[in-house]
């Protein structure tokens, strides 16, 4: 494999992968000035970094590494698998150097490194749990213990900080470990363990860090695991994909974040051998997933036992667990397919995901979370700082400083622009040609944008209309309508000789959109969601004293008006219109079933005005009520 260029900060790097369509830009390479997405940025490098930093030194995670280097005399502090959050956290700051060098920051990146750096066994291995008194039980458990999980968080913060940074610090670390690992698993016959680990995140990292040294090696062994994973190795079950060959997949099973995981390894190993059958197995994977096991917000995993998929339109919506890390995971895997296809239905579900099922698992202020994202809540449910079990956080913090990675990708002689956010762009064809763009857009609270051109020549631009712009939207270039009606979720593609100055501007009308909800998905019989644009909407009482989302009835044509208020929840638009309302619950009282027809008309509790607001802010304020799903007439 040929080795990435250093100065090539990108998350995930196609650029030699014979099987994908589209190569992504470096993260320096996008600068985003939009109030939506860089204020997001902003947060995350001022807040949600630096408090992150402390939580990992207060809970002990780093002090592990120091006890297993030998500098402190203390005992292992938390869970087994604690080394995967420092590593998280390192790649988080790793992509934010790229795109904002901050001498602070970068002081405590490398003091983190050598932490790490130290604690390293002199065979290569690394993992701080399995030190000292638990070293003889070093790969003795792979179902349950997550050494290869951890190993793969390691080499992913160590590509991210070469990339970023160009020392070779950390990536020399997890190199030594990748070396061992390589050495230790294979098949039988070679004398080496015939195994995999219960949860995935190996697979997409060895392919990774085989990109940036150019060793395949790495990628040979990131075969192997998945290989092996379907032959019972480690227990044949389904909550960790063990129960049939990844070639022979064709349900999403088990534990939600473990399962995307995978796909997305399944899909770096695809990118570098082209083969059929893995292809063949994530289509079926993503067609389960996206047809029959997925929240309208995106959200993923629909038991709390197992953190895990349910059966088939098994969707409820206040005992959704929808796992912040599985959002975040289903993100990374309909990147892989974009890269690998370039069909717009990816960066739509992506993009969907993106707004609707990771940003509710962050507060406004960046300082707490949610691990589970349910889509009704009685008030009870409320974002935490931090928690034992920290795999949320930091996972959310190295996806927005990877993110503007994501807006744009190109192909042999065009450029494809994915999202859209106010800011700039510096685009290297394949031939060699930069080619520079301006985007100007109020998205996601207006559907008009604007690309344009600063650089002369003949390329392609390729444009995403989405797929929930159902309503005619138009292409112009340089104020002159080249196209209407575009189809939806697919891309518009205007070629021509570019002169510098040349603007394409692309409308989406941006609508109230009712949502229904496939039959079988019982809880939801007879109601309906709220969109705008690629906006999820709720109704929570702050906005709407004294109602219970529960109580409520949307007309069979509700008229809504909109209002943005830039002192409300970051400057939201927020849906209002008059809705009925149930009769008062005390009808109800002492009774639980009665005839149809012997209480209070359906309505009879009068009706308000009502106030939806983007279900990504909900829990922002006072505790209370919130709903997606509303009771709807017709």
């Amino acid at each position: 494999m040929a080795v990435q260029t250093r100065t090539s900060a990108v998350v995930v790097d196609t650029s030699q992968s014979g099987n994908a369509r589209l190569r992504p830009l470096p993260l320096d390479a996008v600068a985003l000035a939009d109030d939506f997405w860089a204020a997001r940025l902003r947060v995350n490098r001022e807040v949600t970094l630096p408090t992150q930093h402390q939580y990992c030194e207060d809970t002990g995670r780093i002090d592990n590494f120091r006890r297993a280097a030998g500098k402190m005399d203390v005992p292992f502090q938390g869970i087994y698998f604690n080394d995967s959050d420092v590593y998280k956290w390192l790649e988080a700051a790793s992509w934010t150097l790229a795109t904002h060098p901050d001498a602070e920051l970068e002081k405590i990146v490398e003091a983190v490194i050598t932490e790490i750096a130290d604690a390293q066994r002199p065979d290569g291995y690394l993992n701080t749990y399995f030190t000292f008194e638990r070293a003889e039980e070093r790969w003795t458990n792979l179902r349950d213990m997550h050494e290869l999980y951890c190993a793969g968080h390691l080499m992913q913060a160590a590509v991210a900080h070469y990339r970023a940074t160009g020392s070779e610090r950390l990536l020399a670390v997890a190199r030594r470990f990748a070396d061992h690992i390589c050495d230790t698993f294979g098949p039988g016959e070679a004398g080496k363990l015939e195994l995999t680990d219960g949860h995935e995140e190996i697979e997409m990292a060895l392919v990774e860090l085989a990109r940036a040294t150019g060793e395949s090696r790495y990628l040979r062994q990131a075969q192997f695991f998945l290989d092996v994973r379907g032959r019972g190795a480690i227990g044949g079950k389904e909550y960790h994909q063990d129960h049939r060959p990844v070639r022979e997949l064709d349900e999403v099973v088990g534990h939600a974040v473990r399962a995307v995981y995978l796909n997305a390894g399944m899909a770096d190993v695809y990118a570098e051998t082209g083969e059929a059958a893995l292809q063949q197995s994530l289509h079926r994977l993503w067609e389960s997933m996206t047809t029959r096991r997925m929240y309208v917000s995106g959200g993923l995993g629909s038991r709390y036992e197992g953190e895990a998929f349910g059966k088939d339109y098994e969707l409820p919506n206040g005992r959704a667990y929808a796992e912040t890390c599985a959002a975040i995971g289903s993100v990374m895997w309909n990147w892989r397919m974009l890269l690998l296809e370039g069909d717009a239905r990816y960066a739509d579900l992506l993009e969907h995901t993106l707004y609707n099922a990771v940003l509710p698992g962050l507060s406004l202020d960046g300082q707490t979370y949610f691990y589970q994202n349910p889509l009704a809540d009685d008030g009870t449910h409320r974002r935490q700082p931090w928690f034992g079990c920290a795999c949320c956080p930091p996972n959310v913090a190295r996806l927005l400083a990877s993110l503007p990675g994501y807006f744009y990708s190109v192909s042999d002689d065009s450029i494809w622009v994915h999202f859209y956010a106010e800011g700039t762009a510096r685009v290297a064809l394949p031939d060699g040609r930069v080619v520079r763009l301006e985007q100007r857009t109020r998205y996601p609270w207006s559907g008009d944008i604007s690309v344009e051109i600063q650089t002369q020549g003949t390329f392609g631009l390729y444009l995403r209309v989405p797929g929930w712009s159902e309503q005619g939207a138009t292409l112009e270039v340089n104020g002159e309508q080249i196209r209407t009606g575009l189809e939806p979720g697919s891309y518009a593609e205007v070629r021509r000789e570019w002169q510098p100055g040349d603007v394409v501007r692309l409308s989406l009308p941006m609508s109230v959109r009712r949502v229904e909800c496939h039959p079988y998905v019982a809880e939801n019989n007879g109601r309906v969601a709220l969109m705008r644009g690629p906006l999820l909407y709720c109704v929570e009482r702050a906005d709407n004293p004294g109602i219970d989302p529960r109580d409520l009835l949307l007309s069979a044509d509700p008229d809504f008006s909109e209002e943005s208020d830039p002192e409300v929840l970051g400057g939201v638009i927020r849906l209002s219109g008059r809705m009925d309302v149930a009769p008062p619950v005390a009808s109800w009282a002492g009774t639980l079933y009665r005839t149809v027809g012997s209480g209070p008309a359906r309505s009879g509790g009068g009706t308000r005005e009502v106030t939806a607001i983007p279900y990504y802010a909900w829990a922002n304020r006072e505790a209370g009520p919130m709903g997606v799903w509303l009771r709807a007439e017709g």
